[in-house]
């Protein structure tokens, strides 16, 4: 079973781009970053603790590329569940290069977009006005008919 489940904070905004399928349809891939914080502190031997963060590359495909072309933006707080992938390869000096990356298969929000403006490092959305059809616990409501073109139910 290959199977991860990772939450942390993007460290970029996400890079999507398009690629040209056969039948002339077109698939959103994702790649973005995020810094997952460890649950213990490494002693530095002079400073006490210090705090520590391990990074992961994540890409994600299809409609879940869609979605974080939309909706994720540098410190948005994240639970990605997907999977490991090697992607090791040789460089042109001839020398094996590993890597791996996280497979997106689910992306969730891990805190209210309140939370995420107080965080430090959170995003700042552009200074547009709340929707019209915003409710005061920060969720908008889903129009009538597009219930079907969301990335997640």
């Amino acid at each position: 079973m290959n199977k991860v489940f990772l939450m942390g904070r993007l460290t970029r905004d996400p890079e999507v781009r398009y690629t040209q399928s056969r039948n002339g349809d077109q698939m959103a891939i994702g790649r973005f970053s995020i810094a997952v914080d460890r649950r213990f502190n490494r002693s530095n031997g002079q400073d006490g603790n210090e705090a520590t963060a391990d990074f992961f590359n994540c890409t994600a495909f299809g409609k879940l590329g869609e979605f974080v072309e939309k909706y994720l933006k540098q410190g948005t707080k994240v639970v990605v569940a997907g999977r490991v992938q090697n992607d090791n390869y040789t460089n042109k000096n001839g020398e094996k290069v590993y890597s791996v990356q996280i497979i997106a298969e689910e992306i969730e929000f891990a805190e209210s977009k309140a939370a995420s403006q107080q965080s430090q490092g959170g995003y700042q959305p552009s200074s547009s006005p709340a929707p019209q059809n915003a409710s005061p616990d920060d969720f908008m409501s889903i129009p009538e008919g597009i219930e079907n073109d969301l990335p997640f139910k």
